[in-house]
């Protein structure tokens, strides 16, 4: 029984088909190429090679033949038994035997099998159906025309006008509507709002005192957390040259008479002054110069962060 078209079929779709006794057919994927000399497309192919140390039983090619022919395991390995045995008595003779689409082989001068296979068979799936064809190259086709792009050099020293106009009036309107909202709304003024860090009420902020009371530097106050300490209390006559050390400033009088009832408890010695923007201001004392009202409001400061010094 000739075996041979069982193997033909099985290459299509396994890489390895074993003969057992006699050796194995690999499937080499080769991909697509082309041979420049000749101008020949070639698709992508799979050869076949013999490799006659694989002679041992996978049950590929037996277990198909006895599905196909209907016949048991063991029967089927006879069947390819006494093929090997026919192949090799041929081969021992010196005749060549021609596995048909597959290849053939012979043995050589030292008694070496030689497999040649057949180069005309593909026996890859994928390429089904296709074939070498030649393409010659075309005459008097320039690659590099086809990618060459004409620039227009004076385009390039003198901009398009109207893409200029498009972004002028686009630009110069925002350029107005940022110089205008500021000058005619409040948008962009700063609202702030502060506390003399006193728990008790809400105290004014007052950031332009220099704009209220004549000739006293703006002082900038900056809260820290110190520990107490109790500053000394003296009695000083009001004068012209006397400084008030101011507290706090509330908008309820009720709120400045408890700090002024806070600092009295202290050793200081309150005096609530009512102010010309009806805000009521609490003096926690009086001193007689600017140096020494700015000592004491330096020391009063630890536990009242936003004292300033008013003249008298």
């Amino acid at each position: 029984m000739d075996i041979t078209a069982f193997i033909r079929e099985l290459l299509f779709s396994h890489d390895c088909v074993i003969v057992p006794g006699f050796g194995g057919f690999i499937g080499n994927y080769t991909p697509a190429r082309i041979d420049k000399t000749t101008s020949t497309f070639f698709p992508p192919v799979k050869l076949i090679s013999f490799n006659r140390n694989l002679n041992h039983n996978d049950g590929l090619l037996v277990g198909r033949i006895s599905g196909y022919s209907k016949v048991s395991y063991g029967d089927s390995r006879n069947i390819v038994d006494e093929f090997v045995a026919g192949l090799r008595k041929k081969l021992e003779r010196g005749e060549k035997v021609v596995f048909d689409k597959i290849g053939s082989f012979v043995n050589n001068q030292e008694g070496n099998l030689q497999f040649e296979p057949d180069r005309n068979v593909n026996y890859h799936l994928d390429s089904y159906g296709l074939e070498s064809f030649l393409f010659p190259p075309l005459e008097g086709y320039d690659i590099r025309k086809r990618i060459t792009k004409h620039i227009d050099r004076d385009a390039v020293r003198h901009p398009a006008t109207g893409k200029i106009i498009r972004r002028a009036a686009i630009i110069v309107p925002l350029l107005a509507l940022m110089v205008i909202v500021p000058l005619k709304t409040d948008f962009l003024k700063a609202k702030v709002e502060s506390t003399t860090l006193n728990p008790l009420a809400n105290a004014e902020f007052e950031n332009n005192r220099a704009a209220v009371e004549n000739n006293v530097p703006e002082v900038q106050m900056i809260p820290e957390v110190i520990p107490d300490q109790k500053p000394v209390s003296e009695s000083v006559v009001v004068g012209e040259g006397s400084y008030y050390i101011i507290t706090g400033s509330f908008r309820l009088r009720k709120n400045a008479e408890t700090q002024a009832g806070m600092l009295a408890k202290e050793g200081f010695t309150p005096e609530i002054i009512e102010a010309s923007n009806g805000f009521y201001r609490v003096s926690a004392m009086i001193c007689a110069g600017l140096n020494i009202a700015e000592e004491k409001r330096d020391s009063i400061s630890e536990k009242y962060p936003n004292s300033w010094v008013k003249k008298n």
